[in-house]
Formats: C-alpha cells, sequence, structure tokens
C-alpha cells in the first residue's frame, strides 16, 4: 500500500518529510515555498483520486498566487504535529 492511499499514512509521511526539513535547518520560507511548488506541481499534473484531493485541487485552482500560498501553509500546518514519530 503506498503512502498516498491512506490520507492519514499521507499526512504522516508529510509530517516526517516536514520535521527532517527542520532538523536541518531549512528556513520556514523556504518550506513555505516548496510546499508551493508541490501543490501546484500536484494540481497542474495529478488527477485527484478521492473527494479530498478533488476538493483540494479545486480550491487550489480558484485562488490566486496568494491563496494558494495559503493553501500551501495551512498544508504545512495540517502536517506539522504528524509524522510517525509523533
Amino acid at each position: 500500500m503506498s503512502v498516498l492511499d491512506n490520507f492519514e499514512s499521507w499526512k504522516d509521511f508529510l509530517g516526517d518529510r516536514l520535521h527532517q526539513a527542520q532538523s536541518q535547518g531549512i528556513s520556514q520560507e523556504a518550506i513555505s515555498d516548496l510546499a508551493y511548488d508541490i501543490g501546484n506541481y500536484l494540481s497542474n499534473h495529478v488527477d485527484a483520486k478521492n473527494d479530498k484531493e478533488a476538493v483540494i485541487k479545486e480550491l487550489w485552482n480558484a485562488g490566486d498566487k496568494e491563496e494558494q500560498h495559503a493553501i500551501a501553509n495551512m498544508m504545512v500546518k495540517l502536517v506539522q504535529n504528524e509524522g510517525t514519530d509523533r
């Protein structure tokens, strides 16, 4: 089973990557920019596989760049307390 198949596993995966980036001294601004880049890539190149992904994708596509940055920042906040080491 892929981490993409289960939303809780996906959040744990993202949380682990976030904690890893923070422990390596990557700035919050760089993390935010990367989250935006990933969101933009997913929106443009990945089809939604379930209702949750479809809602996020539609919100992303409806927003302007500032709103998309806000969504990316919310995703970072969503997973900051997630991960397999929590």
